[in-house]
């Protein structure tokens, strides 16, 4: 007996923030959550600029225009912060 898994689609869906966490959506339906501490922009960005997001990379990207911050979910799955983020502990 096989199991087919669902195709993979890691196209954003919807992007939010709460006081800690970058949230993304993807359209295959899962939910991405990596610390906000990982995105020194985004960290230090308003509640406003955070909000303000756009897909690019034929929606396999997010970009801030506002900070201009650019994430890909490719980076995001691997948990790839920042380059050059360093951990506090």
């Amino acid at each position: 007996m096989g199991i087919l898994a669902a195709t993979a689609d890691e196209r954003v869906d919807d992007v939010r923030c709460d006081d800690q966490n970058l949230i993304v959506d993807l359209k295959d339906g899962r939910t991405i959550s990596v610390p906000l501490a990982w995105y020194p922009r985004l960290f230090d960005a308003t509640p406003k600029q955070r909000a303000h997001w756009e897909t690019c990379a034929a929606g396999y990207g997010i970009h801030w225009p506002d900070i201009d911050e650019h994430l890909s979910t490719e980076g995001l799955l691997r948990g790839a912060p920042a380059p050059g983020w360093k951990s506090a502990a």
